[in-house]
């Protein structure tokens, strides 16, 4: 590409290496969530939300789990501030629900975001102003020592304006753009913050690291991460909070290893939704510990719902693809990974106590609210029989023979490919009662009659072109005696008869299902399947349709026997 050449890497490595984070396999615990969607998240929507819909999303937050939840910028938007105090004034805020505010280091500003919490039981008030090489230098035009100073007055002016108002406040601070500060810089404003604050065991304080914009591959924000809670002052009374941005891509990653490197609070939104590329997805981040046994403390056990009223609420779209919570990431079209789910899924019956470890599923989607039905196996050119198998026994109860599967499934993906489109089980049901269940064409079953001496002898009801007629015929079982008298009677040769039979159970009706494979002087297998009440007549309607099948298959003429017998 052209102009790679004015590019280089923007970020500051720590002044000392900082890897410990590389000894650690995975997070071991949740960390303390905190949701920004009611900030970061609502600037970052085309129509931001009314009123109402921020008190709807409010609530989903409080559903799902959150302890501390971000309501905006009272001081800058009167929306804002009429939400906040609508929250106060008509007690809609949990007692274990501690709210969050966001203020510039300005005394008009600050005084105005105490004077929007009058009232409240617990909030944390967040201080921030931007620090970066970029923002000093290009924006303010300040130096270190006048960036640091606007950092330390707006830590007093908290301190003045909590002390006057009724309330428990909790102090955070953020060096906005930490990622493009230099790290010792960082580090010095940060303790200059917390000697003001002087944090203790019983009033704690928070910083909170940003990833304002992400400049670097996430090993390099673990590190800085790490750096900075090694030197922090007053280590054991900060809680480290990491607020990962999506620049790169790799906002998920960063919260990973940054809470590896020392990070204890995450903000972030539902679905990543936030200004520009949005915020760490903390749906992702969550589930990716349920995935490895550890439990997010965040309910996310109906994603389709919460999906449903995020997408109303803010008019956003959470892509098909977009892990564990869009439509199609449990969805499985290729036949090859279809075959493995479908095998996974028999391999857990009566093993339910184990692990998961199912085939190309990460985790067991039921457990999200997620169905097996329509979810997981989906069915088009790319599928194959194991899929296709799976979706006719899971919502239909007919478990076809493996054989029978190939081909059944070769029919379907033909069907598939010469429509363009996927198919509904519905469809699929469709074309295998078509093409593959008591099919009376050419040669139809009517009734069997039988008799036993050394052998079984058959008398055999038959319609064909509208004209009944009987045959007789001799075998060594009953199904074998019909099939002799097919041959036989309708000049016409088959061998290897493959039979498998079960029951079928829908709601309080339980049918026989038997399917029968013939192979034709051709070394084709011709299928069949026959359902009906009783057994024996859904084999003799499956032989019939699989005969049935191989006659038009073949388009053999039917050759009737002129000693036949017309009734």
């Amino acid at each position: 590409m052209k102009n790679v050449e004015k590019y280089s890497r923007s970020y500051f490595m720590p002044p000392v290496t900082s890897r410990k984070w590389m000894e650690k396999e995975y997070i071991t615990e949740a960390p303390v969530w905190c949701s920004v969607d009611l900030r970061d998240g609502n600037q970052a929507l085309v129509v931001p939300l009314t009123l109402e819909e921020k008190l709807e999303y409010f609530q989903l937050l409080v559903k799902i789990g959150f302890k501390e939840i971000e309501v905006g910028f009272p001081a800058a938007s009167e929306t804002e501030y009429t939400f906040l105090r609508t929250l106060i004034e008509q007690n809609l805020i949990p007692d274990d629900v501690t709210i969050q505010v966001l203020t510039q280091s300005r005394d008009h500003i600050i005084e105005k975001t105490f004077e929007s919490l009058k009232g409240v039981n617990k909030a944390i008030v967040h201080l921030y102003n931007s620090t970066s090489l970029a923002q000093r230098d290009q924006v303010f035009k300040k130096s270190k020592e006048e960036i640091i100073d606007i950092a330390v007055s707006g830590a007093k002016l908290l301190q003045k304006y909590a002390a006057a108002t009724e309330g428990n406040f909790i102090f955070q601070y953020s060096p906005e753009s930490f990622t493009g500060t230099e790290l010792d810089f960082a580090l010095e404003i940060c303790n200059r913050v917390l000697d003001v604050w002087q944090p203790a065991a019983d009033n704690k304080v928070i910083i909170n690291l940003p990833a304002t914009v992400s400049l670097s591959m996430p090993h390099v924000y673990a590190s800085q991460i790490e750096f900075m809670s090694d030197h922090l002052n007053h280590r054991e009374n900060v809680i480290l909070s990491i607020h990962p941005h999506n620049d790169r891509g790799c906002g998920v990653a960063d919260a990973e290893l940054a809470m590896l490197a020392g990070g204890q609070r995450i903000e972030g939104t539902l679905f990543g939704n936030g200004e520009r590329t949005g915020n760490v997805d903390i749906v992702t981040l969550a589930l990716n510990m349920f995935s490895h046994g550890v439990d997010p403390q965040l309910d996310f056990e109906n994603t389709p719902e919460i999906r449903a009223v995020y997408e109303r609420l803010t008019n956003m779209r959470v892509h098909e693809r977009h892990p564990y919570a869009g439509k199609l990431v449990f969805t499985a079209f290729s036949g090859s990974h279809q075959d493995a789910i479908t095998k996974g899924f028999k391999w857990r019956e009566g093993k339910e106590s184990e692990h998961w470890k199912v085939p190309y599923l990460v985790i067991d989607p039921m457990d999200i609210g997620r169905e097996y039905e329509g979810d997981i196996i989906r069915i088009n050119s790319q599928s194959g029989k194991g899929g296709i198998g799976y979706l006719l026994e899971q919502q239909y109860s007919l478990d076809l023979p493996a054989q029978m599967r190939e081909s059944f499934g070769y029919n379907v993906k033909n069907v598939s490919d010469h429509l363009n489109k996927e198919l509904m089980p519905h469809e699929i049901y469709d074309i295998f009662i078509d093409g593959y269940v008591n099919i009376k064409t050419p040669v139809a079953f009517i009734d069997y009659q039988f008799t036993k001496h050394d052998d079984f002898q058959t008398v055999l009801t038959i319609c064909i072109n509208d004209e009944v007629q009987e045959i007789t015929g001799v075998g060594n079982g009953r199904l074998d005696a019909i099939s002799n008298a097919l041959q036989t009677k309708l000049g016409i040769s088959f061998t290897d008869l493959v039979y498998k039979e079960h029951a079928q159970e829908i709601g309080s009706k339980s049918n026989a299902v038997s399917y029968i494979g013939i192979t034709d002087i051709n070394g084709t297998v011709n299928w069949g399947c026959g359902i009906d009440a009783d057994i024996m007549n859904s084999s003799v309607k499956a032989l019939f349709s699989a005969v049935n099948n191989m006659i038009t298959s073949l388009k053999l003429p039917i050759q009737m026997d002129s000693s036949l017998t017309t009734k």
